[in-house]
């Protein structure tokens, strides 16, 4: 499977605490990749994801912007390039503390992916 970011739908992250946040789906169990998921998600400018936890780890890598990963009871700095590995049962939250979009990607177990 080839494709670009550009042919993918663009999904509203609608959980009540999630502000100004997008998803897409780039790789899943539908594309042939069974038991992940890989997505793109965008924060705006003020945007965060809800703080929350689960029962799954993630990966993720920042593509652009800056922001904050809470992860271990603090705020950590991260911007394009960042690297972190979410484990399973950790409080966590992405925010947006830059001018622009903050891009990264997130690879969850496919039961992580709703």
């Amino acid at each position: 499977m080839i494709s670009h970011e550009n042919q993918v739908e663009t999904k509203v992250v609608t959980h009540p605490e999630a502000l100004e946040a997008t998803m897409k789906v780039l790789i899943g169990p539908a594309d042939g990749w069974e038991g992940h998921v890989m997505r793109e998600f965008i924060l705006q400018k003020g945007g965060h994801t809800p703080k929350h936890v689960h029962p799954w780890p993630h990966i993720n890598y920042i593509l652009e912007g800056e922001g904050t990963l809470f992860l271990n009871g603090k705020k950590n700095p991260v911007k394009a390039g960042s690297i972190a590995y979410v484990p399973n049962d950790e409080l966590h939250q992405f925010e947006n503390t830059g001018d622009g979009p903050l891009k990264f990607i997130c690879i969850v177990p496919e039961e992580g992916h709703k």
